[in-house]
């Protein structure tokens, strides 16, 4: 078992990689009742084409598998497994994201118990038909809630301006067709090629004895027969950079328009993981400087009524895509993108752009990365979300403390360009009134 001691945050971090491939971190963190453990796979929504464990030819399951599979791996022929965590003294929950499918639980008591239970009911599928058409349902009004969700609405529309052919733009709980398409031997089929522990990581985080634990797991793995491992191979569409839907709109029953403005990554990334890692968080600082709420340029569209406190972005960087987007409410939605678009095609000059306010964004940075440490809610959930390579969740204050000014304008170089550029408006929709 490795173990890593992080002196700037007081952490020591537990890693093995067990004889079936799992990969296992252990954070004890000491005066601490609860204790999470959360269990992920590199899976998600769009991962809708691939070769399957033991064949030769790509397949295309229908969209919304990898979320759909999620909600079925909790029921079993003997019972529903949160009914079982319940009587464990622990709760369960689980959540799929574009890339990751991960399943957790908390608790103050019964840690390897609980623990035995995530493990055994995530490595150990039963679908039947029958559970499949009454899931189908189920999922169908959840779809059917997002779809009356305009915010929601909205993001999927900036990513389908930014990604028409790749599967990130679609709804990561699919459609209502598609989800009626898909059947047990599909959810096996995925669940066979993606479930593998050498496709998968357990973080436990928590009141624990690191080498008890771990002892704990490799003995429960031990007891279990897997495949060798095999690799993933993925198959997502080839787009060209004018395929960009540069403008659309909607019309949904809101109180006030909406605009977003989006900007899809285009240029190849370094392959160096730490390299990604301060491209990454030099973008957030880029992004804060520019239109964070204590920016000059959000404080004049404020004060011009171009936007009020919906306003909000976002960059997000995962595996076979990057992106960012910006928006919220706003009365004038086409010059409320207008701005954004300028203000970010200009980032290089914008004075707001100096080492003065890049210094106080990273303190601000790093007190709240600190704060955040005190959650263990927050590092369960962001310990597997923000692993690059061997680079952790706890790498960050190194990473903060090292970025200059000549960075964050690398950073933007490397990604703003105006080729790039898409708006998404979300306009009132006006009923038509009938005489009696």
């Amino acid at each position: 078992m490795d173990k890593v001691a992080y002196q700037k945050i007081n952490e020591t971090l537990y890693k093995e990689i067990l004889p079936n491939g799992l990969t296992v971190y252990l954070l004890p963190k000491a005066g601490y009742h609860k204790t999470y453990g959360l269990f992920s796979t590199n899976y998600g929504s769009i991962d809708n084409e691939f070769i399957p464990r033991g064949g030769k030819e790509y397949v295309k399951v229908p969209d919304g598998i990898a979320h759909f599979l999620e909600h079925k791996m909790f029921e079993k022929e003997d019972g529903d497994v949160f009914q079982k965590f319940g009587e464990q003294g622990a709760s369960a929950n689980a959540f799929t994201s574009f890339t990751r499918t991960s399943y957790l639980f908390s608790t103050t008591d019964h840690l390897e118990l609980n623990l035995a239970t995530l493990l055994d009911f995530v490595q150990a599928p039963y679908f039947t038909e029958e559970s499949v058409q009454k899931e189908q349902g189920i999922i169908g009004q959840e779809i059917q809630m997002y779809q009356d969700d305009p915010s929601w609405q909205q993001f999927f529309a900036i990513l389908k301006n930014m990604y028409p052919k790749h599967p990130l733009h679609i709804d990561i709980a699919g459609t209502i067709d598609s989800i009626a398409e898909i059947t047990a031997e599909d959810l096996y089929t995925c669940y066979n090629t993606f479930y593998h522990p050498s496709n998968m990581t357990l973080f436990v985080v928590g009141n624990l004895d690191a080498e008890a634990l771990m002892d704990f797991i490799r003995k429960n793995q031990a007891e279990k027969t897997f495949e060798a491992p095999e690799p993933i191979q993925r198959r997502f569409p080839q787009e060209t950079t004018d395929e960009i839907i540069k403008l659309s709109e909607e019309k949904m029953p809101i109180t006030m328009p909406k605009a977003i403005v989006g900007v899809k990554g285009l240029a190849e990334l370094p392959a160096d993981d730490k390299e990604r890692l301060i491209f990454k968080v030099s973008m957030d600082l880029l992004f804060q400087m520019l239109v964070g709420s204590t920016s000059q340029n959000y404080l004049r569209m404020y004060n011009e009524g171009l936007l009020d406190d919906s306003f909000g972005y976002e960059f997000s960087l995962d595996r076979s895509f990057y992106f960012a987007d910006f928006g919220g409410d706003s009365e004038e939605p086409q010059k409320l993108a207008d701005r954004l678009t300028e203000i970010l095609l200009h980032f290089a000059t914008d004075p707001e752009i100096n080492e003065k306010n890049l210094t106080l964004l990273k303190k601000k940075m790093l007190g709240k990365y600190f704060q955040s440490l005190n959650s263990l809610e927050y590092v369960a959930n962001q310990f597997t979300q923000s692993l690059f390579g061997e680079w952790t969740l706890f790498d960050m204050p190194e990473i903060i403390q090292e970025i200059e000014l000549a960075d964050v304008l690398a950073a933007g170089e490397l990604f703003i360009n105006e080729d790039a550029f898409t708006r998404f408006y979300m306009e009132k929709e006006t009923s038509s009134a009938f005489p009696s």
